[in-house]
């Protein structure tokens, strides 16, 4: 594992190196859901010479960022490298558009979070273990990561790289969830990875369905680590539902509590969504 950060952090010192920065073109950032305007050109320094980014507005399909690598193949195809979740959507989507803020604890939260009961807002006892940074009443943004890489799950985007497999096809499966205190919700423990293996791939127990035709489109690693001056160089091929769904909180706690192999006990920051055409890419095409 510490040759692979090693390698991952070379990887990230090389690109982010390369890159100047400039005022933003003529096109400028489109206006953010609740700024009321778009900042005038030559305000936005945005980083120049990076594939197309994320996080975005998936019902917006513009973009001019001209880089146009082949889409990753389906998860099936591809090895199950890491799984994990942000607090409030990181994109933008019709089920997930009401606006939570800037920063690192800004992004969007579910249509319906704002109409919950006392019950479904109250949170049960959990046992020993109980997931940090997510509350019933929360939204948050899952992410099952892809490589094709001959890797095997773990902790971090490390994970999904080798020092043999520096440059892989990457994909990310995206939902946003409601998070409630309700039984009846969806139980987190069946979208896990929990030692499935399939045609000789790791795979998750299984994705969510249900929630609309996945939007899929070229983009870039996400978190609170980047926005639209300082770009991620790894090209990933998205894969987002565009409605929310619920998810009961007492999984969460169950998964937490059971352990994992991606050491994951807390959610994560989010970054700040990307509105500038320049820095997208067009979907569907």
């Amino acid at each position: 594992m510490v040759s692979v950060l090693v390698h991952v952090v070379v990887l990230l010192a090389l690109f982010l190196t390369v890159p100047v920065y400039a005022e933003s073109a003529a096109h400028g950032a489109a206006p953010h859901p609740a700024s009321g305007a778009a900042p005038s050109a030559g305000q936005i320094s945005l980083c120049q010479g990076f594939g197309p980014q994320s996080p975005r507005d998936i019902s917006n399909p513009h973009g001019l960022n001209p880089a146009r690598y082949a889409m990753a193949p389906p998860p099936e195809d591809l090895n199950l490298c890491n799984i994990h979740l942000h607090s409030n959507a990181e994109h933008m989507g019709p089920g997930f558009a009401i606006y939570a803020g800037s920063g690192e604890h800004g992004g969007f939260r579910c249509a319906g979070s704002t109409s919950l009961s006392p019950a479904e807002l109250t949170r049960p006892e959990p046992g020993h273990v109980r997931f940090d940074g997510v509350e019933p009443g929360d939204t948050i943004e899952v992410h099952w990561v892809y490589s094709s890489c001959q890797v095997a799950p773990g902790p971090g985007l490390a994970s999904c790289l080798s020092p043999t497999c520096q440059n892989p096809d990457l994909r990310v499966e995206a939902q946003v969830f409601l998070v409630v205190n309700d039984p009846n919700a969806l139980d987190f423990r069946d979208f896990i990875y929990y030692g499935t293996l399939r045609d000789g791939r790791y795979q998750a127990r299984s994705l969510p369905t249900g929630t609309g035709q996945p939007v899929l489109f070229r983009g870039s690693t996400t978190g609170p680590a980047y926005s639209q001056a300082t770009c991620s160089p790894l090209q990933v091929t998205w894969s987002v539902r565009p409605r929310c769904a619920r998810l009961n909180i007492a999984s969460l706690d169950a998964w937490a509590e059971m352990g994992n192999v991606f050491e994951e006990t807390h959610s994560h920051g989010v970054r700040p969504l990307v509105t500038a055409p320049e820095l997208l890419s067009p979907i569907g095409e």
